[in-house]
């Protein structure tokens, strides 16, 4: 092989990488969500009030433990906080994967795909200035 084509081969190694990169991360979030999902269930399942007792069975791996309710409880929003992190991270490095793997590409990087929400804190003082 001459050097040309194996400069060629290896920017689209390169850029395969990145892409598989990018898709290993799309799908870890769409796993995240889906466990954040199934926690929302059960912690609104919890909130209903279908529950009389105060211990319900948790699954833990392949085995049900009954656990205190509000301990349960406890769990699942800990759990929930942790995941919430989590996909907050994943989605912060994506788009800089994504930057990079269009650079590679050659494409122009997207616009707009910076931006971040605005805080509470941002949000109150917006309200306050519009309800002048």
């Amino acid at each position: 092989m001459d050097v040309d084509s194996q400069r060629v081969l290896q920017h689209l190694a390169e850029v395969e990488e990145a892409a598989e990169d990018v898709l290993a991360d799309r799908q870890q979030i769409v796993d995240l969500d889906k466990k954040r999902n199934r926690n929302r269930e059960a912690l609104n399942s919890l909130r209903g009030g279908s529950f009389r007792k105060d211990k319900v069975m948790v699954c833990f791996g392949n085995m049900f433990i009954k656990f205190p309710k509000e301990d349960t409880k406890r769990m699942i929003e800990k759990d929930q906080e942790q995941l919430d992190k989590e996909v907050d991270d994943l989605r912060k490095r994506l788009k800089a994967k994504v930057n990079h793997l269009y650079d590679l590409e050659g494409k122009p990087e997207l616009k707009g795909y910076n931006l971040s929400p605005l805080t509470s804190e941002e949000m109150k003082s917006i309200n306050s200035i519009l309800r002048r």
